[in-house]
């Protein structure tokens, strides 16, 4: 749960540590400093800073959530469950931002991978429709919208859903 940053400094501690306690025999204790070492390059590799930018992001504290997302070298690296969260806030970043085609590509991303339920799910696709809606392509808004009503199971992603149908009676 740390940034880059904090990470490297962890990482420094235990390779200090690993080697003070072999200059004094202490193999056991070296190693255990190994296992950390390895434990946070793994974090590292495969959570990256996703979860504390999750926290800015539901605190609608969006530039410090992107800051921490553009710390992730590789995002293909990341563990599923994270990768999906990952995409899923950076195309709601992309829309704030009104990058409509980068916040297609994220969202189509994450439609891909675990996102948290099927509610997140739901709002994946419902963006997707809205994006579809937006360069005024029927299909795709239909296809989206015709998955999404399958996973809307709360009131308001429902109430989307509708207003979205209506959008695409227009075409």
């Amino acid at each position: 749960m740390y940034n880059n940053k904090g990470r490297y400094a962890l990482m420094a501690v235990f390779i200090i540590a690993a080697l003070v306690c072999s200059y004094y025999e202490q193999y056991q204790l070296a190693a255990l400093a190994a296992f950390l070492l390895g434990f946070v390059i793994w974090s590292h590799l495969k959570h990256s800073s996703v979860l504390m930018a999750s926290k800015h992001f539901k605190n609608n504290e969006f530039v410090k959530a992107k800051a921490l997302l553009d710390e992730v070298a590789s995002p293909e690296r990341l563990a599923k469950s994270r990768r999906g969260y990952y995409e899923f806030m950076q195309g709601n970043i992309a829309l704030k931002e009104e990058n409509w085609d980068k916040a297609e590509y994220h969202f189509q991303l994450a439609s891909r991978f675990p996102v948290g339920g099927k509610t997140q799910k739901g709002y994946v696709l419902i963006h997707l429709a809205n994006l579809a809606l937006r360069k005024k392509d029927k299909e795709k808004a239909e296809a989206y919208t015709k998955i999404a009503k399958e996973l809307a199971d709360t009131e308001r992603s429902k109430d989307i859903i509708v207003k979205i149908e209506k959008e695409i009676g227009k075409l």
